[in-house]
C-alpha cells in the first residue's frame, strides 16, 4: 500500500525544511510528499527543488496563487495529485519522529480515520532545532528539550509514552478523536467519498469539519495521540480574523446539525 503525506505550507521556507528533513528519517520508506503551497514566494518554490534533489522519496509541489488563507482549496488539489491509496495529512510547521509513517499504517482501519497528536515548542526551541537534531531524533527527546530550557509538564508524555503504554493512553484520554491537521490519517476512497474538503471555509475548524463529515459517511474516529507524534513549530497566525472565524464556524455548525457528508464546494469541481 502506497502511502502519500499531504502538509500545507505558506511562505514559511525555513520551518518547511525541518520538516522535509524529518520525512527524510522516515522508518517506512514506501511514500510521497505532496506540499500543498497556499501562494509561497519564489523561496519556498527553490527550497524545494534543492532539497528533492536529498529527498529519499519523491516530492511534488503542489502552488495556487495567493488569495489569502485557502487551505482546503490547496489540500483538494493535493489529494487529486497524490498517488497513494493511504492518505496523511499534517501541517508545515510540525517535524515528524522517525515512526510518524510508521505508526499511522500500523493503526489504519478500512472503516477508521486516524487522529494522532503533537507537541508544541516555543519559539526559541523551534529556531534552534538543526538537521542533526532531528537526524538524530533530539528533537524528540524531552531530556535534551529541557536542556534547551523547555518546562517539563503532563504533555510530554507525548514524546515519552512507547508500545503498551502509549496504548494505553490513547484509550484513556479525554481528548477527543477530532480529525487534526497536525496528525490525521484515511484511506483516499474515503476523502473522495466526501468530496473533500469544504473550500467554503477558511481558518476556524476546517480540518475537523473535513472529520465531522467522515463521520457522518460511516467512519469511526480512532485516537493514536500518544503513538503518531510530530513537533509543532512556533508561529504568529496573523491571517486570522473575527469574520473568518464566525463564518467558517457557522458552516460546521451546519454541517454537524444536519449530518453532510458531501463539501458543498469540494473535490466534484475539478473532476466533473
Amino acid at each position: 500500500m502506497k502511502t502519500s503525506v499531504i502538509f500545507s505550507t505558506y511562505n514559511s521556507p525555513d520551518w518547511l525544511e525541518k520538516v522535509l528533513w524529518g520525512f527524510f528519517e522516515q522508518t517506512e520508506k514506501n511514500f510521497e510528499i505532496i506540499i500543498a503551497d497556499d501562494g509561497s514566494r519564489d523561496e519556498t518554490k527553490q527550497l524545494v527543488e534543492s532539497l528533492k534533489e536529498q529527498s529519499p522519496v519523491n516530492i511534488k509541489h503542489v502552488w495556487q496563487e495567493d488569495d489569502g488563507f485557502q487551505k482546503c482549496r490547496i489540500l483538494n488539489k493535493a489529494i487529486l495529485a497524490s498517488e497513494g491509496e493511504y492518505l496523511i495529512f499534517t501541517d508545515g510547521d510540525c517535524i515528524p519522529r522517525a515512526d510518524f509513517i510508521e505508526q499511522h499504517l500500523r493503526f489504519s482501519e478500512p472503516r477508521a480515520f486516524l487522529s494522532g497528536g503533537y507537541f508544541k515548542l516555543p519559539m526559541n526551541i523551534s529556531k534552534e532545532i538543526t538537521r542533526e537534531d532531528v537526524i538524530s531524533q533530539k528533537a524528540f527527546d524531552v531530556d535534551w528539550l529541557v536542556s534547551m530550557g523547555l518546562k517539563k509538564t503532563h504533555k510530554t508524555m507525548k514524546l515519552t509514552a512507547s508500545g503498551a503504554w502509549a496504548n494505553f493512553l490513547n484509550k484513556i484520554s479525554p481528548t477527543r478523536p477530532t480529525w487534526n491537521g497536525h496528525s490525521a490519517s484515511c484511506y483516499k476512497e474515503h476523502a473522495l467519498a466526501v468530496n473533500g474538503f469544504e473550500e467554503t471555509m477558511q481558518y476556524g475548524g476546517q480540518d475537523r469539519e473535513f472529520g465531522d463529515r467522515l463521520i457522518h459517511y460511516g467512519l469511526k474516529p480512532k485516537r493514536i495521540r500518544y503513538s503518531a507524534v510530530c513537533v509543532h513549530l512556533d508561529h504568529k497566525r496573523g491571517y486570522i480574523t473575527p469574520e473568518m472565524l464566525q463564518k467558517s464556524l457557522s458552516i460546521r455548525k451546519d454541517t454537524k446539525d444536519n449530518k453532510l457528508i458531501h463539501a458543498r464546494v469540494g473535490l466534484d469541481q475539478y473532476t466533473s
